[in-house]
């Protein structure tokens, strides 16, 4: 007959090598929120194209038209807009729908033991699949203006990374503190919208003044889309701000991972 031996503190000692061993929830997990996002809608993943091109064609109206606003160099200023919203979107996403994928996981947090960062990593990977649907739309934009990228896109994946390491970070706070404090479920809709007027989704950071731009970097998404603008549309990248963003970003992955962790004992709990 084997012997059982509970070793305290094993679960600790194990759980970045629980991570992979739990690989296969992740994939169903990933799986099973593709299916609810887009069961039982009229048109589907059409809202993955539906929502960014509204957007930028507000964006476009309201930032060139009425602020009179132009585009760095000779790029079309509804493509500007675009390329601003895909890493933005997907973050917006990614933050709204990790934040509430503890509560409603409960069921399954409650009853059986797994490393609970596959729940909102999975959340934010789901994301990814509008991403990928906007960058089609993207091609599509090239032709619409007679655009050539230039061959820095061939980085554009580093950026892609960069934005799920924003938004992780920033997501793993976030949702540790939705399962202590249940009212963040209404603070986090504010801060994305509010979000997205002070990030340079609408317009380019190079209209902040120069006396300001190195505080307005802090603001990890600003070098995000910065990054994205310059290896899709060759505009300018002001190093120090993104360098400073790139910093903002990972100090948010070490504290979004260290909280996360830190009251990981307790979501059973809570919830």
């Amino acid at each position: 007959m084997a012997d059982l031996i509970i070793e305290p503190g094993l679960g600790q000692k194990n759980y970045w090598k629980d991570l992979w061993r739990y690989r296969e929830l992740f994939y169903i997990l990933s799986w099973r929120d593709i299916r609810v996002r887009y069961k039982q809608t009229v048109i589907g993943a059409a809202w993955g194209i539906i929502r960014p091109v509204l957007t930028t064609i507000i964006f476009t109206i309201l930032f060139s038209r009425v602020a009179k606003l132009k585009a760095p160099g000779e790029t079309p200023y509804a493509l500007m807009v675009f390329v601003g919203m895909l890493p933005w979107q997907f973050f917006a996403s990614a933050l709204g729908d990790a934040s509430n994928s503890l509560v409603g996981n409960s069921n399954l947090i409650t009853k059986v033991y797994f490393p609970r960062m596959i729940v909102p990593a999975s959340s934010i990977i789901t994301n990814m699949v509008d991403l990928f649907i906007s960058l089609g739309i993207l091609v599509v934009m090239f032709f619409i203006y007679r655009f050539v990228p230039p061959i820095t896109i061939i980085l554009l994946p580093v950026f892609i990374l960069l934005s799920f390491i924003t938004a992780f970070g920033v997501s793993l706070y976030v949702t540790a503190l939705n399962v202590k404090y249940r009212d963040f479920r209404y603070i986090i809709p504010f801060i994305v919208q509010f979000g997205l007027y002070v990030t340079p989704v609408g317009f380019s950071s190079s209209v902040v003044p120069a006396k300001w731009r190195l505080i307005y970097f802090l603001n990890p998404m600003a070098g995000v889309i910065d990054g994205f603008r310059w290896c899709i549309l060759r505009e300018e990248l002001y190093l120090p701000g993104f360098i400073i963003s790139l910093l903002v970003a990972f100090i948010f992955l070490v504290l979004g991972v260290y909280y996360f962790r830190k009251t990981e004992k307790s979501f059973a709990d809570n919830i």
